[in-house]
């Protein structure tokens, strides 16, 4: 029985103004997925390909470990995007030949009254054919379960972006206006290095 189960999140963040403004840190994927997950959880795989081994889940009964590809990428004013390239349930084959993941997100920089506001949203759809012990559980327990289940990741995934982002764009900021090998061509005019 293929069910399609799904969760969306979104996020709003004040950025604190910086030497150097944050287009400039979004520009660079690796530091985004950073901000993501800790680094024993990220495999580069390419330039802007990435897989993220989440934390082992428990759901009804069964321990799973989702691994999933991520294409990540930035425009030129900033904006950064995630799309999931591909995705490995470990822990049980029955899922994992039977799974499907979509996730596809947006995170970018607005600005508001001379602040700037980081405004995202990211959209998860899972499809998998439930196991047959599962099969048995009533249809609206087993959706308000995984839709359960998949938004508490979203959660954890924000809280993470919203507090390790911005941290890290803090400490990126001051140590890039600091460095004399900077171009000052990223450097906005009214700073002493431009």
């Amino acid at each position: 029985m293929y069910s399609r189960f799904t969760a969306f999140q979104t996020v709003e963040m004040a950025v604190s103004e910086q030497p150097i403004p944050i287009q400039h840190y979004l520009r660079q994927p690796q530091r985004v997925v950073s901000a993501l997950a800790a680094s024993s959880q990220i495999e580069t795989l390419g330039d802007e390909l990435f897989r993220l081994k989440m934390r082992p889940l428990n759901f009804m009964m069964l321990t799973m470990q989702p691994i999933v590809d991520l294409h990540v990428w930035s425009e030129c004013d900033g904006t950064v995007h995630v799309q999931s390239t591909g995705c490995e349930i470990r822990g049980i084959d029955y899922i994992d030949q039977r799974f499907k993941l979509s996730l596809v997100g947006r995170l970018q920089p607005h600005q508001s009254n001379g602040a700037t506001i980081l405004r995202g949203r990211v959209n998860l759809e899972v499809q998998v054919d439930v196991p047959p012990p599962i099969t048995f559980t009533p249809k609206p327990i087993l959706e308000a379960t995984t839709n359960g289940l998949l938004k508490s990741v979203l959660l954890t995934v924000k809280q993470r972006l919203m507090h390790h982002l911005l941290a890290d764009y803090t400490a990126w900021a001051i140590s890039t206006s600091a460095d004399p090998a900077v171009p000052a061509s990223i450097l906005p005019t009214n700073s002493p290095l431009a």
